[in-house]
């Protein structure tokens, strides 16, 4: 059975210590840290002797693994055009003066930088934790942003060549750094989502052939932001089966607003009754998650499946403990042992 962790990024409001023990509480096997809140500091861990070993000893003392970070924030400032909102996600360090080009460039920087955190720290896992049966390359997960998406909507009329110029962009900014994630042994994994230079399976393409099918760049698949748009969330498994390097757990619903509001959001706030669509705890929105398993497993997928969990009408600690067993009790090993009605045949009874 696979590991079931929770993405820490929701909770970046409780530091690490109080968050662990509510999290074993709440039934799951690990965490995916962030890399903001005092979840998972990139510097302190390339620059503090003891961060990485004290980081181990409390999630061990929980029983609780860790098999990937997360720098969505960070990450969706390298390719983003930047504007005020970015400030106030982003460490001021990266933003800096908030001049756009300074600000993509330092995000770049730290994100080689948080590659080069993600394999000290796995390097440092504890025997006690390395036993289990998860199988992952150390990935970063994480946004890309996009200079194009603005242009999603093609008016004022917008050109293949334009549109080509923002993939050439990300696959410059991006190269830089998958290239030096090679050298420490560890996979950038984007999670396809709106804003993001790929958010549906063609725009994924694309996005692979914008690095040359770099085999650093994969996918932390996500099907809730495949699924309100009208993306097949089962195909896009089947379609990069060799690029998904970590999975989110995350539900979403959509069809049930009033019909004033459509997919893209008529800039209502998440909880809106009005809305297309909204992000639900596991089980309870549109997602068909039997599918989504069946498909992690004839592609092989062994890594972790990762809740995120949103759901703006619910007490994230109640929806947070149900999400975790409703995706343990989805879950299911894959057969090994031949089609079920081998049996039949006579030389193997």
């Amino acid at each position: 059975m696979r590991q079931v962790t929770i993405f820490s990024g929701q909770w970046a409001d409780l530091p690490l210590a109080e968050l662990l023990p509510i999290v074993k509480k709440m039934g799951y096997d690990g965490i995916e840290l962030a890399c903001w809140g005092d979840h998972f500091d990139v510097d302190k861990a390339l620059s503090e002797e003891s961060y990485i070993s004290d980081k181990w000893a409390l999630l061990e003392s929980h029983g609780l693994n860790c098999y990937a970070i997360s720098s969505h924030l960070v990450g969706q400032a390298i390719c983003d055009n930047i504007d005020e909102r970015h400030k106030a996600i982003l460490p001021p360090k990266i933003w800096g003066d908030g001049e756009p080009e300074g600000v993509r460039t330092r995000a770049e920087q730290q994100m080689i930088r948080t590659g080069q955190a993600l394999r000290k720290f796995i390097d440092a896992k504890p025997a006690s934790l390395q036993s289990d049966n998860c199988v992952l390359a150390p990935t970063v997960n994480g946004f890309t942003g996009s200079s194009i998406w603005h242009a999603l909507y093609s008016f004022p009329p917008t050109s293949q060549e334009y549109l080509q110029a923002g993939f050439d962009d990300f696959g410059t900014r991006f190269t830089r750094i998958l290239n030096e994630f090679d050298k420490v042994d560890v996979n950038f994994s984007l999670e396809v989502h709106p804003t993001e230079i790929a958010f549906d399976i063609v725009s994924t393409e694309r996005a692979i052939e914008a690095v040359n099918g770099h085999k650093r760049f994969g996918f932390n698949y996500d099907p809730s932001h495949l699924g309100y748009q009208g993306v097949d969330y089962v195909k896009f498994i089947r379609t990069f089966s060799d690029r998904i390097f970590h999975v989110h757990m995350k539900d979403v619903w959509w069809g049930h607003g009033d019909g004033t509001v459509g997919v893209f959001g008529g800039h209502t706030d998440f909880a809106d009754a009005r809305r297309f669509w909204d992000f639900r705890s596991i089980g309870r929105g549109d997602i068909d998650f039997e599918e989504i398993i069946v498909a992690l497993n004839d592609i092989n997928y062994n890594g972790p499946l990762s809740v995120e969990w949103e759901d703006a009408r619910m007490d994230r600690i109640h929806g947070a403990t149900e999400s975790c067993a409703y995706v343990k009790a989805l879950d299911f090993p894959r057969n090994n042992n031949g089609l079920f009605d081998s049996a039949f045949d006579n030389e193997k009874q």
